[in-house]
């Protein structure tokens, strides 16, 4: 079993030194999705949203929560991110009253540790942005399974789930 690094001496949580490692570029892919209404998807669909253009705001809100994991997850490093990139793809079938968003966030640095958490992030806060803005037109809204999809550079080396 490895050494637990997320913990002092005391048995105190503590942010892990990373200054040691190198610089390497990394990338993270995750995962996420949001069930909606027939409604809803109209409104997404024709953008008659009342708040407006739900995917643009759902956008600017992963790119936003990416570049802020580490002032809401106590133990990420902040990081200075290359770059942070959200897609939607609608995944419907009519027939079965089936209307979900699936989102994918990407998230790219070079430095000395990962961006999982910052992928992860960013597509939660889309997803949640999401609902947020259409919460009005149905609240059974069910966002989720998130993962992470895929993460490369680093020391323990590239992941692909499977």
């Amino acid at each position: 079993m490895s050494e637990l690094t997320h913990f002092n001496e005391q048995g105190r949580a503590k942010m892990v030194d990373v200054s040691e490692k190198h610089d390497t570029v990394r990338t993270a892919r995750a995962k996420t999705s949001i069930l909606l209404n027939e409604a809803i998807y109209h409104q997404i669909k024709d953008g008659s949203n009342k708040k407006g253009d739900v995917f643009a705001v759902a956008q600017v809100a992963g790119i936003m929560s990416a570049k802020n994991t580490a002032q809401i997850i106590p133990m990420c490093h902040p990081l200075a991110l290359s770059g942070v990139d959200i897609k939607f793809e609608w995944n419907v079938d009519e027939e079965a009253s089936h209307y979900e968003v699936i989102l994918y966030a990407v998230v790219k640095t070079k430095g000395p540790t990962g961006v999982e958490m910052e992928a992860l992030t960013a597509a939660s806060a889309a997803a949640l942005t999401i609902y947020d803005m259409c919460k009005a037109s149905g609240k059974e809204m069910v966002i989720g399974p998130t993962m992470l999809l895929e993460k490369t550079g680093g020391k323990s080396g590239d992941y692909i789930r499977s």
